[in-house]
């Protein structure tokens, strides 16, 4: 039998093989229509933020609370929609443990210009600080009308910080109830958004915001229930998970661990 076709063969295999290189080349250069974000910021709602109290009130007296007990409020950072990302970006994401590749539209669900995507998460924050007053005063049996409450968190935008407003709002007001601190003097750090009733909502990026949380000193994460799983997937050594789907669950849970007695986990 001939041989000859053999060469051939290789000739049309070597020809295809240059419109693929090609397309993988082009893949490879191609912006794709993912974030990638990594661990962000932590603000202590209880502190100062760029040097102005994160919580005042008015018309009540806060009680008196230590130094050393903090709640803190966790962020993602995520490139900017006109960050291009390509191939290489989303692979070494996807196997690194302080970066995660994230759909784009899930990190910026409105507005394609970084000012649209500032006002969208600004309304965001407002919203959110409006239900954590409304639930926080309701957890603690107050009217609107009794105190007067501002919350800023300047360059900071979205609804996760909800359910830490809420808590910081209670422990300044309130503490524990019984003349302590809420926080027993720990770092306690969370996200979730919040309802006026006090529902506490899922987020996202919850890994990312545990590993900031546990970078900057926190020993407790207050996590959404429905997300109990994804937190604890990559959870880092040292920071105990604590599922909440309700502020006042939170609450009880805080009081718990100061106590010693049994605390919901994950």
């Amino acid at each position: 039998m001939s041989s000859r076709p053999a060469p051939r063969r290789r000739t049309v295999l070597a020809l295809c093989a240059v419109p693929v290189a090609g397309l993988l080349a082009v893949a490879a250069l191609a912006p794709l229509p993912f974030a990638v974000a990594q661990p962000g910021v932590t603000a202590d709602v209880l502190g100062e933020h760029r040097g102005e109290p994160v919580i005042t009130v008015s018309g009540r007296e806060p009680v008196e609370r230590g130094e050393d007990g903090r709640l803190l409020m966790t962020t993602i950072a995520a490139t900017t929609p006109e960050t291009p990302v390509r191939l290489a970006d989303v692979v070494s994401g996807w196997f690194a443990r302080d970066r995660a590749v994230m759909p784009k539209e899930a990190v910026y669900p409105t507005g394609d210009s970084p000012a649209e995507i500032r006002r969208h998460n600004t309304r965001q924050m407002e919203r959110s600080q409006d239900a954590a007053v409304s639930a926080a005063l309701r957890q603690l049996r107050l009217s609107e009308g009794d105190v007067d409450v501002e919350l800023r968190l300047s360059d900071i935008g979205g609804p996760s910080a909800g359910l830490l407003f809420a808590l910081g709002l209670v422990e300044t007001l309130d503490g524990d109830g019984r003349g302590g601190e809420l926080t027993g003097g720990r770092v306690i750090a969370g996200t979730g958004t919040i309802r006026p009733d006090g529902t506490v909502g899922p987020v996202g990026g919850v890994p990312l915001k545990t590993q900031a949380a546990r970078r900057d000193g926190a020993t407790v994460f207050l996590v959404p229930e429905a997300e109990c799983a994804v937190a604890k997937a990559q959870l880092p050594e040292g920071l105990r998970l604590v599922p909440v789907r309700t502020l006042n669950g939170a609450v009880d849970a805080l009081k718990a661990l100061d106590d010693g007695g049994p605390v919901p986990s994950c």
